[in-house]
């Protein structure tokens, strides 16, 4: 018998190993690896553009204007319309590449990998790059987009040079830190209530080739804070530099800041593309435990498994990792199996065949000040059981590489040094902690009778009560008079008067609490 079952082992190892060959040897979109990729050039982007403008022409008046593209990284819904979209097909590349003055032109609809492609060439990496491979550079400027740089780049839009904006009249309008003030101030967290980046020319950052690694145990969410505040304040960990710093709590008990620094220096790398799983790779019992991964892989260290909510579709089980096509271990994968879901209802059919409750989809990045992340953390890891949650500390610049300021006085907006960007009024000189937890709870959580959404509104008010926010790509269910006063009070609406008089774009507030 204990030979059979050897036997059978072996059998069942080499059909898993020869399964996982075959779906290696497939090249499945875009795949894991680097491709080479060159700048489009200003003729196309120019057609691209003249294409955009006769895709609006073509919406009916009075009809909302959205774009047509397929993908997305928001997790809230969308009202549905059969309205043609904004043709944006041709707007998704880097125009142009400028080495000496370590800038790019880029279009709004370019994702961050093939940015990155792009630039990585020459040496050069954006300022900031959000986590997932998809996200386009417009997007995370009309709605954010944090990862481990945050403490010492602050955000995505401060890497603007200039941008040209499509807004709701139908011009494209070009703002920058003197030009069109207003809106080159506004347009960062409106999410399309103003209108879309085409065009962005952003600063890019001189990158080395390697990430050296140091993943720091903690055993309580205080140490592990106090210690966070010392690096962002240094640059620094225990005499060695610190270039990226993001954290992982999988417990009150066992958390981690995961600190990056830039190299060249020679050697070898870990590959987590393939069996091994980059989150688990952090824990450890004590002290530091060191890593080193190549700067692409540590970029897109997070897309692979997004995070770690792969493993609710099953990729983190060893034997259907290894039969798993290496080109589907990404986010935008993951992506169309959520697509099904709110389709068919998949997660809620599987809970009700085994007599458990629907779920609540609880999905949400919210930042809260230093002071104030034990308590948070406390609170959430008390209230429900969705564990790890991320740790993303941010630190807005207020002035750019040069030293000058990043923005100037606007057209109605006063020189506020302080907070130069209303949608999202993050303070200069405040640390901010993004945190992300992206998971779901039962329904009944917190009662049989709860209304939907209710865990994620109970978030909203406990994060509201300790003076956060939180990133409006998932549901919110603010009324409009705490959104407005946590999102740019009266602004916003004064921008749409200039911008969108006719309101072709939903407001900000429709957009992202109404779905519309």
């Amino acid at each position: 018998m204990v030979g059979d079952m050897t036997v059978l082992g072996a059998l069942k190892n080499i059909a898993v190993e020869t399964v996982g060959k075959t779906t290696d040897a497939l090249r499945i979109g875009n795949g894991l690896d680097a491709r080479e990729l060159q700048p489009v050039g200003w003729f196309a982007h120019g057609q691209a553009v003249e294409k955009l403008r006769a895709s609006y022409e073509a919406i009916p008046p009075g009809e909302n204007v959205r774009l047509a593209k397929k993908t997305s990284n928001l997790f809230r819904g969308r009202n549905q319309s059969t309205t043609p979209g904004l043709d944006v097909s041709g707007l998704g590349g880097v125009i142009a590449v400028d080495p000496v003055a370590g800038t790019a032109d880029v279009q709004g609809m370019c994702t961050y990998e093939d940015l990155v492609d792009t630039v990585l060439p020459y040496g050069y990496s954006p300022t900031v790059v959000p986590q997932l491979k998809t996200i386009t550079l417009g997007g995370a400027v009309t709605g954010l987009g944090v990862e481990s740089a945050c403490f010492r780049n602050g955000l995505p839009h401060e890497a603007l040079i200039e941008m040209d904006v499509l807004t709701g009249t139908g011009e494209v309008v070009t703002c920058s830190p003197t030009q069109n003030v207003d809106l080159f101030r506004g347009f960062p967290n409106s999410y399309g209530s103003l209108g879309y980046a085409v065009r962005l020319k952003i600063e890019l950052e001189k990158v080395k080739d390697y990430v050296e690694l140091r993943h720091v145990r903690f055993h309580d969410v205080h140490a592990l804070t106090e210690t966070m505040e010392q690096i962002i304040e240094t640059g620094e960990y225990d005499g060695e530099a610190v270039d990226y710093l993001d954290g992982a709590v999988f417990s009150l008990e066992e958390c981690y800041l995961m600190l990056g620094r830039q190299t060249d220096e020679p050697g070898p790398t870990s590959d987590y593309t393939r069996d091994r799983i980059y989150y688990r790779s952090i824990q450890h019992p004590e002290g530091v435990l060191r890593d080193r991964l190549s700067i692409r892989d540590y970029l897109w260290r997070w897309d692979v498994d997004w995070f770690w909510a792969s493993r609710a579709f099953g990729t983190q089980n060893p034997t259907i990792r290894r039969m798993w096509p290496r080109d589907l271990l990404r986010s935008s994968f993951y992506w169309k199996i959520i697509g099904w879901d709110r389709k068919y209802d998949l997660a809620d059919r599987i809970e009700a065949a085994n007599n458990r409750p629907a779920r609540e989809r609880v999905v949400q990045d919210i930042e809260v000040t230093p002071e104030h992340l034990p308590e948070f953390l406390e609170w959430f890891f008390h209230s429900c059981e969705i564990e790890p949650v991320w740790l993303c500390p941010i630190r807005i610049r207020g002035t750019g590489a040069d030293g000058n300021e990043l923005v100037g006085e606007g057209e109605t907006l006063g020189a506020d040094k302080e907070h130069p960007w209303p949608l999202y009024p993050l303070t200069v000189g405040q640390t901010w902690v993004n945190v992300g937890f992206w998971s779901s709870v039962p329904v009944d959580l917190l009662g049989k009778d709860a209304p939907a959404g209710a865990f994620n509104k109970l978030v909203e008010e406990k994060v509201s009560a300790l003076g956060g926010h939180k990133s409006l790509y998932s549901e919110a269910f603010y009324d409009r008079e705490t959104f407005e006063q946590l999102y740019g009070g009266s602004f916003p609406a004064q921008l749409k008067e200039v911008y969108d008089p006719q309101g072709r774009f939903p407001g900000l507030y429709e957009k992202t609490v109404d779905w519309a």
